[in-house]
């Protein structure tokens, strides 16, 4: 079995958090006495995912002065810097060289932490040869999220566009894992994972793995507080 590799995207502006971390990255934000992001890292090392690529942007300096190579967390972390947005997928396509032709990989929002058994979300990938498996879980409201509908098999077959409404349903819960066949949809320059590439993927094989855990993102100064909660995984 090959070495599994998770790319971290953490080049975003935060720019609804800055009230709160207005001079750091919004993935560096306080979680107690530690950074958002080492929960991230934690929970990867805690499944034996060991080999990290993290996306790096704006404050992108303050991201690698905290975490180094990673040694200080029994890991390996590469950078992959974008000079100007790339926007989701490319920053990953600017990635692509430390993957290795790697069959799949795991890719994480550096903003959100969801409770998930990486592991079995691979399994469920290559189960499904499936381009893209995406982790969703249920929420009561949906309003910031927009709601993704998959069938009885998991495929994924639609995506609604944030409404404003507080509906249930299940959403996308920021980690997934892509086969090396993404390659083929991602076009140079700056190009958006959920607006641009995830759409093409509806004909062609993509699959969400229901999750039933915590799910947190901090992208607002009220889930940043509520976030404090996670003090328990760390």
């Amino acid at each position: 079995m090959h070495e599994v590799k998770a790319i971290l995207l953490v080049g975003g502006l935060g720019t609804r958090l800055r009230s709160v971390v207005s001079s750091r990255s919004k993935v560096l934000a306080s979680i107690g006495q530690k950074p958002f992001l080492e929960l991230l890292v934690q929970q990867l090392r805690s499944q034996g995912i060991r080999h990290l690529v993290m996306c790096t942007g704006y404050l992108g300096s303050q991201i690698e002065s905290t975490f180094g190579d990673g040694r200080n967390w029994d890991v390996s972390i590469e950078y992959s810097r974008e000079d100007s947005p790339l926007g989701t997928a490319g920053a990953l396509r600017q990635a692509r060289h430390y993957l290795q032709d790697l069959p799949e990989f795991l890719v994480l929002n550096g903003d959100s932490f969801l409770e998930v058994d990486f592991h079995d979300l691979l399994s469920f990938h290559r189960g499904h040869g499936s381009v893209a498996t995406m982790a969703v879980l249920p929420l009561e409201g949906t309003s910031r999220y927009g709601i993704v509908r998959i069938d009885a098999d998991g495929r994924i077959i639609s995506f609604a566009e944030k409404s404003g409404n507080q509906e249930p349903g299940l959403v996308n819960g920021g980690v997934y894992v892509f086969s090396c066949a993404i390659w083929n949809y991602i076009s140079e320059g700056f190009v958006d994972l959920e607006t641009k590439i995830f759409p093409q993927l509806l004909d062609h094989g993509m699959y969400g793995r229901q999750q039933h855990g915590m799910f947190i993102d901090i992208g607002t100064p009220a889930d940043y507080a509520r976030a404090q909660q996670l003090l328990r995984f760390l």
